[in-house]
């Protein structure tokens, strides 16, 4: 008799941050002796990835992955952060998403395609308790460093009086099993006022923390975390956690079409530009899909390039494009494009420094293609990645602001310097980013750990409808 194929659904945050990592997972998952994957996110981002779909609601086959979008009450636009009410938007998300979710389920049931495990992101956890209730076990998929879990996972348990009276952003903050941290690199969530926007993000991920709790309570085992990351590059930060089974199975390096984007890839001939200039010659910039810098800090940051003489190539998205910005973009010295495929630019050879916000995806995918950073970051994780990069890893350098949290020009140029220049720190860079690149590469390659991991954590889907890890 032919053993029967695991199927896992994949329901996903509509953000391209939380987006990209799944559909990797997604394809090695389906990869893994070819276990059934369907991916779920918001009925608009799915409209937006396959934007030329007849019927854009429908079910879409990609390859080995389907796709089947869930409804979080805003069909139509999504969720537009600044403009919508991030409360009311998470409280909508999980009614209607839970009902959507839980409406798939047994739709794929019906239709002879039962679901053997839901693997949901943090910002999802209701998928937990839809997933019990269809009888069906579930994984979260913690798609930030494991150090920012860990973290997260004190701070929540025991931990947040000690966070909460460290005033001094200097003052020094110990967990068990991490290395000591200081207050501003502390995730930004973690120190906003009840009253910032923001804080809302600090409930719903206290929600998540909670949902796990009350997993290990129903289970006999410990509730599965995947990873996204890899055993050698944290190793104290994936023992800092007892309660749960934490399984590092980072893998990014897909080919660039694998990837299904919110934002159409600019036109420009990129990829030709950089074939024009010598080998690390050229200093990539993006800050993500989400944050939008000040106009400011946005000619500072051009500035301090041009001062330091080094071509540049630039992700600046539509809304991020200042009026009266001096850009003198696609000449020799520079170009600007609105979206690109990010791996493949930083697999270029002529690609000698990334200037990131330290998204988790940004700081990882230059770690395994070998490009040092210079840290700019923003918000959320970032803090935290940036010191990862430069303190623990030594990947990479973070940018210093003024007194009005600018990074000036010549802070600019002097970061670009001690990357991409020839003196001692510079040296040192490209020598531990080699390292790293090394390492990240056999973790993922065949009979690496976190080749390993994810075949064992596959295997242990079984029919019963429990995990074994």
């Amino acid at each position: 008799m032919e053993k029967k194929k695991q199927h896992f659904l994949l329901v996903t945050y509509p953000a391209q941050g939380h987006i990209n990592p799944v559909l990797h997972l997604a394809r090695r998952l389906a990869a893994a002796n070819g276990a059934a994957v369907t991916f779920s996110t918001s009925v608009s981002a799915h409209r937006r990835m396959f934007p030329s779909h007849a019927a854009p609601d429908d079910e879409v086959q990609d390859g080995p992955v389907a796709h089947i979008p869930f409804s979080d009450g805003f069909d139509e636009e999504g969720f537009v952060r600044g403009t919508h009410d991030a409360r009311q938007y998470l409280s909508q998300l999980r009614t209607l998403g839970s009902s959507s979710v839980s409406s798939i389920l047994q739709s794929l049931r019906d239709r002879g395609r039962p679901v053997d495990c839901v693997v949901y992101t943090f910002c999802l956890p209701w998928a937990a308790d839809v997933a019990r209730a269809n009888g069906v076990p579930s994984a979260q998929y913690w798609i930030q460093p494991a150090t920012i879990f860990a973290i997260y996972y004190h701070y929540f348990h025991g931990y947040s009086t000690l966070i909460n009276n460290a005033c001094d952003p200097m003052s020094t903050i110990k967990f068990p099993c991490l290395p000591p941290l200081r207050a501003r690199d502390l995730l930004s969530f973690l120190t906003v006022p009840p009253d910032d926007p923001s804080a809302v993000v600090l409930d719903m991920l206290k929600d998540t923390f909670d949902t796990l709790d009350r997993e290990r309570a129903l289970s006999s085992s410990k509730p599965k975390v995947l990873m996204n990351t890899f055993a050698e590059l944290e190793e104290d930060a994936l023992s800092a956690v007892e309660d749960l089974a934490l399984i590092p199975i980072v893998h990014i390096l897909s080919p660039p079409d694998a990837g299904r984007y919110l934002f159409k890839l600019d036109e420009k001939g990129y990829m030709e530009w950089l074939d024009s200039k010598p080998r690390c010659s050229v200093v990539y910039v993006s800050f993500g899909s989400m944050a939008v810098l000040k106009k400011e800090q946005t000619e500072e940051i051009l500035n301090g390039m041009r001062d330091s003489g080094r071509p540049y190539l630039w992700v600046l998205r539509r809304e991020c494009r200042w009026e009266g910005l001096e850009l003198q973009e696609d000449d020799e010295r520079g170009m600007a494009v609105e979206w690109c495929s990010q791996v493949e630019v930083l697999s270029h050879p002529s690609v000698g420094c990334f200037v990131t916000h330290c998204g988790w995806n940004s700081t990882f995918e230059s770690l395994v293609c070998g490009v040092p950073t210079v840290g700019v970051p923003q918000w959320t994780d970032q803090g935290t990645n940036a010191m990862l990069s430069e303190k623990r890893w030594g990947t990479g350098v973070r940018g210093e602001v003024n007194g009005e949290g600018v990074l000036g020009r010549e802070e600019v140029k002097r970061c670009l310097d001690l990357v991409m220049g020839e003196g001692e720190s510079s040296v040192r860079i490209k020598k531990n980013v080699e390292l790293w690149r090394d390492k990240a590469r056999e973790a993922m390659s065949a009979g690496g750990s976190s080749y390993q991991n994810l075949r064992k954590f596959v295997d242990g889907i079984t029919k019963s409808g429990q995990t074994i890890f």
